[in-house]
């Protein structure tokens, strides 16, 4: 069954966060299911810091590396899959490094907080900004995947 979140690995990853593409597409699945979309598909690619640095160069002219860049899909034309009857959202790219970093600073499993980043990240390719709902929207996805995944 497609879970409607494809995986692309573009750089190592921490050995403390041990999960194939297909448990990461899972726990994507998971979280556009708390979030409520069913019928969605995104693509994460996992890089790096540097990686991470100069996307948020290159597109927000911000310098330096953050957590996770998200990249709405101009079009249904960019679907990832040819055939897909799913509406594509676009694309995150998500810094594994950034996120290693993070989980230990804010005393986070490193599976709670990528549930986080995936699921703020997706809501911001479904449209929304911060406030309250998304927040709210989030912190269920993290609870979901925390319950399904630990």
């Amino acid at each position: 069954m497609d879970s409607g979140f494809r995986v692309i690995r573009e750089t190592r990853l921490d050995p403390h966060f041990p999960l194939s593409r297909r448990e990461l597409g899972e726990i994507g699945a998971s979280i556009l299911d708390a979030l409520d979309l069913i019928g969605h598909s995104v693509t994460l690619k996992l890089v790096d810091d540097a990686e991470i640095a100069r996307l948020n160069k290159g597109f927000l002219g911000c310098t330096g590396p953050t957590n996770i860049l998200s990249f709405p899909a101009d079009d249904a034309a960019e679907a990832p899959e040819e055939g897909s009857e799913d509406v594509y959202l676009g694309e995150l790219a998500l810094s594994v490094d950034a996120l290693s970093r993070e989980a230990a600073l804010y005393g986070q499993s490193p599976l709670g907080h990528m549930a986080r980043l995936i699921a703020h990240g997706t809501l911001h390719l479904a449209g929304y900004d911060h406030g309250d709902e998304m927040y709210d929207l989030t912190d269920a996805a993290v609870d979901r995947v925390l319950l399904e995944f630990s």
